[in-house]
This record gives C-alpha cells, structure tokens and sequence, in this order.
C-alpha cells in the first residue's frame, strides 16, 4: 500500500495540474471505486459536475480535493491505486474506475485502480478536514506536528514500537517499509516495547523517521512494481536505497550480518540481528 511518500508525490502532481479548474463531466465506471459515496455512482457524478477544484491536500495516506462547493473529493489509493492526469486522446487505461473532465478541455483526472480496493467519495469538511479522515493523525513532515506531544504518547504505549509506529491514531503516514527502515537507522528491534524507550531515543527514532521519508520524497516514492506511480504514471527509485525492508539474507549495509525476515501483523519484518537486538 502506498505510504506517506508515495501520496505526498501524487498529492504534488494534482496540486499542480488540477487545482483551480472546473469539473465539467464525472464518468463512473466501476462502482467499487465510489463505494464509499453511499449515495452511490450517479449521485457522485451529479454532485462533483460544476464544481471547482481549490487544491490538494494530504493527512497521512489521504488524498483529498477541496471543493468550492464546501465539500471535498476525498481519494484513498489502496493496494494498486493510482490518480492519473492524462489528455483526452490518450487510451484509456485497462482498470479505468472513475474519469473526470474539466470545463477547460484539458487533461482529465482518472482513478485507475486494478484491485478496487481504493476509491472515492464527496465528504464534508469540519476543520479543513473531510470528517472521514478527522481521526488520523498529524504525520511527520506536517508543520503542525507536536514532536513532545507524540514522544510523550508514543513513550506511554504498551506494545511494541513496530506496532506503535503503524497506528495511525497516533501518527500517520509510516506503514511497513517505512516503519523498517526508520527502526534501523535507529539500531531498534521492531519488538521493543514502546514503553521502555528513553526520551532521547524517541528523539533519535522520529528524527530517523523523518530522515528516511523526506529522502524516499526526494526520490519519488518506493515502487515495486508499475502500481506506484505519479500523476504522470512514473515510478519512484526509494527502492534502490533501502537498507533493510526486503534484503532478507543479504549483508546488513552497517555490519555485515545478513538481514533477517520475521512475520508480523500479516506481514514481514526486515531487521538486523546485530544491530537490532531484542
């Protein structure tokens, strides 16, 4: 699923091809990707038609398109995900799931989404926020962030950091490759209780946390494979600079002690055994 870098790179790229323009047509053509607009399809066409675009914004994982109207487009990427700016005369794509035209003739806004489980939906705002999204957290690079407020609650959590650092509640934004590469920049074990961290090394993991996402958004992203892309439908390259998440058995890049890969929450863990220790 795409991270904080990942939507940070797309929220950019409608930032600056969509905003301030006027939506003239909404084509649905899946009805998955409107599901959570419960009014349904030909509701959410009717509704967005006319309307115009103020900007992009971004909590966490979140994509959202204040509208003038007052409410906002809100767009969740899922597993597979992607928000295409693409001219009118270009193909349209094999999981095309909503199209939206603008007033200007321009370049169209599609949501292309090959496994469905993203999608989109008209919401209202309470406090600049689409009220579906108003329980996430400030992430990281927010400028809004409370560092003491979060080490504090991070510091009172009785579970490991791993967990911690995945709780959107608590800070948005890192899933697992993020959450891997920052704990061992940091020299943590995923397991560590977040209770038994000292002050100056929750100091030290979100300045790593932080390090790590502001370079993956220097490099656009981490792509895999061709569902993580821009607006532009281009890969990020994060993925050559990991360290740790997906290097199982390949020589740690600090101590030399190949990474190890431990199941977690229905996924994996990439660490060193060396340099994290339990």
């Amino acid at each position: 699923m795409p991270e904080l870098p990942e939507v940070e790179v797309v929220r950019r790229g409608l930032d600056r091809w969509v905003a301030g323009r006027t939506v003239s047509r909404v084509e649905v053509l899946h009805p998955r990707a409107v599901r959570r607009h419960t009014a349904g399809g030909e509701d959410f066409a009717t509704r967005l038609a006319g309307q115009r675009v103020l900007g992009a914004s971004r909590r966490g994982k979140y994509l959202w398109l204040p509208l003038d109207g007052g409410d906002a487009l809100l767009g969740h990427l899922g597993m597979s995900g992607q928000l295409l700016v693409q001219p009118a005369e270009v193909p349209d794509e094999t999981h095309l799931r909503v199209r939206v035209e603008f007033a200007d003739g321009g370049p169209q806004l599609r949501f292309v989404d090959q496994r469905t489980f993203g999608g989109l939906s008209l919401e209202p705002v309470s406090d600049g926020v689409p009220v579906p999204v108003a329980h996430i957290a400030r992430d990281p690079i927010d400028p809004a962030f409370d560092d003491a407020a979060f080490i504090r609650a991070l510091r009172a959590k009785q579970t490991g950091i791993k967990r911690a650092l995945l709780d959107q509640s608590l800070i948005s934004g890192i899933g697992n490759i993020y959450a891997d590469e920052s704990l061992w920049r940091a020299k943590l074990h995923y397991e560590r209780p977040a209770g038994e961290l000292t002050r100056p090394k929750a100091v030290t993991l979100l300045a790593e946390v932080r390090a790590v996402l502001g370079e993956s958004l220097e490099q656009g992203g981490t792509s895999f494979d061709s569902l993580y892309v821009n607006v532009n439908g281009e890969s990020g390259y994060f993925s050559r600079a990991l360290n740790a998440y997906g290097r199982a058995d390949l020589p740690c890049p600090r101590c030399g002690t190949p990474i190890r890969r431990a199941a977690f929450m229905n996924r994996s863990s990439y660490f060193c055994p060396r340099c994290q220790r339990p």
